[in-house]
């Protein structure tokens, strides 16, 4: 599994990155235009990320215009919705406004901070991927 942790405090993006890399291939990008570069780059090396993990609140380009334009990319590169990278905003913004929009701009899952490794792992498990959280407890 490739996936990109997006998150502009490196405390956050560093945990992030100690919960997921037992599960693959972890890159990392401090805002929303990093993001989207890094998505770009590895769609065009045909090794395109399963799953992002995107904060909302960054500098340069916030989270929620970062997923819009990651979406925009696929759309214009024909993937299909099902083909896309799953995508589990992680942030500190618990408005109901907020989270509807993270929805409808294509996010599958929606955590508030501070992210629990419980929750995580059944929130990867619930989006379709093959992973045995009974061991990642250990």
């Amino acid at each position: 599994m490739r996936i990109l942790v997006v998150d502009d405090d490196f405390i956050n993006r560093k945990y992030l990155v100690t919960l997921l890399r037992p599960l693959g291939e972890c890159d990392v990008a401090v805002n929303g235009l990093e993001a989207v570069a890094a998505y770009e780059s590895a769609l065009d090396a045909e090794e395109p990320y399963d799953l992002l993990c995107l904060d909302i609140m960054m500098p340069e380009m916030d989270g929620m215009q970062a997923l819009k334009e990651i979406r925009r990319l696929e759309v214009e590169r024909d993937i299909l919705e099902l083909d896309g990278a799953k995508v589990i905003m992680t942030t500190a913004v618990d408005q109901r406004k907020n989270i509807m929009e993270a929805f409808r701009a294509g996010c599958e899952s929606y955590l508030i901070k501070p992210v629990k490794k419980d929750k995580l792992y059944e929130e990867i498990v619930r989006l379709g991927f093959d992973v045995d959280v009974a061991a990642l407890k250990q």
